[in-house]
């Protein structure tokens, strides 16, 4: 299943948090294990411009980013808060 991502949930460091979309929100933790298990893909598309959120990982820890595309407003931490 696809869910398009709408807003973020970020910290006060602007770490992502979280990720919303129509009538849902997954923690950061959720979101993680959808991916990864493939259960879920999440993706942004803002003004026809369409990417995926992938999981990295930075020193150990798992966090969330979209592909890059040079495109900022697809960005996770560019799109409204949840």
């Amino acid at each position: 299943m696809s869910l398009q991502v709408t807003r973020s949930q970020k910290n006060s460091d602007g770490d992502i948090t979280g990720l919303c979309g129509s009538g849902w929100t997954h923690s950061k933790s959720q979101a993680i294990r959808n991916i990864t298990a493939d259960s879920s893909a999440y993706y942004v598309s803002v003004a026809g411009r369409t990417v995926y959120v992938r999981v990295r990982t930075r020193n150990g820890a798992d966090y969330l980013t979209t592909s890059a595309d040079g495109y900022a407003p697809n960005n996770l931490d560019d799109l409204p808060d949840c």
